[in-house]
């Protein structure tokens, strides 16, 4: 049977298959883990654990020695990223009361699933993107979007906007599995590639958990609004993102867009920043899935408008050909 093939061809598949899977189990059994309990209540409990573990893999996954031009590649675009959802927190604080929208279309509509959507880019599909429209160096631009990865950026957005007061530990709690595995990481590199292995082999489990505390009602609730988030992240956030990678990143603009997307891992914010701040709790979940939905819209979209403006930068600029034509024009010359 070909069920990893299969699963592949979902953009995101390895993360969202295991979570609606989870989802499903959780609206029809709601008390499955706690019947079974024993490791089968730890595997479906276990978000935050999974995660720890999962993050600090990432961290020894990252090479400190990356080239000037990956570095300042993927610096302009995680920077510009973070600061776009900065500002959009900023401005949706004043409109959006703070346990999120409670009725009407926009109901579930939070400053948490707005930050959780935009703040995170989903690294593999920018990579798997890149490598068919970009360079080699705008490819391995991925490196510094592990440092998304997490809730701490969610965290310091909320902290730094005054949506949410953390104390300083917490912040540190939050980001020192992903340090001590970098630091393991760049210290020894058969360790990098020892754990480095388990970042994608731990995603459909952390997938699984997250799902198991979803309830399937709240994703038909939110279908469409969180299908809306999906496409405002884009504009919002490419729109930036093409403009600071032809200026800043020295690029024509395509590795801006496709970095435009929500990361698979987003979709766990909520609920650890609510593990953090129980204050979040009652928005958590719809946050959780509006930011589901954004990620399936922007897995899809992202590839497919980052080929046409691919395409049509290339047709706006054709490389210049060294051809017999030219040649003979050189040999003329001399």
């Amino acid at each position: 049977m070909k069920i990893k093939q299969t699963i592949d061809k979902i953009p995101g598949g390895m993360m969202l298959i295991p979570l609606f899977l989870g989802a499903i189990i959780h609206t029809a059994f709601p008390n499955a883990g706690e019947y079974f309990g024993g490791f089968t209540k730890g595997l479906m409990t276990g978000t935050v654990p999974i995660l720890a573990v999962w993050f600090f893999c990432m961290g020894a996954a990252i090479d400190v020695r990356a080239t000037g031009t990956v570095i300042r590649k993927s610096g302009t675009l995680v920077l510009t990223k973070i600061a776009v959802a900065w500002v959009v927190a900023l401005i949706a604080i004043q409109f959006l009361p703070e346990g999120g929208v409670q009725t009407g279309f926009f109901a579930g509509l939070s400053v948490l699933a707005i930050i959780s959507a935009m703040d995170m880019t989903n690294g593999g599909l920018y990579a798997s993107i890149m490598q068919q429209y970009g360079t080699k160096e705008e490819s391995g631009a991925f490196v510094l979007m592990s440092l998304e990865s997490g809730p701490l950026v969610t965290m310091l957005i909320l902290g730094s906007t005054g949506v949410a007061v953390f104390e300083p530990h917490v912040f540190v709690g939050a980001v020192l599995p992903f340090l001590v595995g970098f630091l393991l990481g760049n210290l020894d590199h058969d360790l990098r590639a020892y754990f480095g292995k388990a970042t994608q082999t731990l995603i459909p489990f952390f997938g699984f958990a997250l799902g198991s505390s979803i309830d399937l009602g709240v994703i038909v609730d939110t279908g469409l609004l969180g299908i809306l988030l999906g496409v405002v992240v884009i504009i919002i956030t490419g729109v930036p993102l093409i403009l600071a990678d032809k200026y800043i990143g020295r690029g024509n603009g395509t590795a801006g867009l496709a970095a435009s997307s929500t990361a698979g891992a987003a979709v766990a914010n909520p609920m650890l920043v609510a593990n953090m701040k129980p204050e979040f709790l009652p928005a958590a979940q719809t946050a959780t899935a509006l930011v589901a939905a954004s990620v399936i819209v922007t897995s899809i979209l992202v590839p497919i408008i980052t080929a046409y403006y691919s395409g049509y930068m290339k047709k706006k600029n054709p490389p210049v050909a060294d051809g017999p034509a030219d040649l003979q024009t050189s040999k003329a010359a001399i």
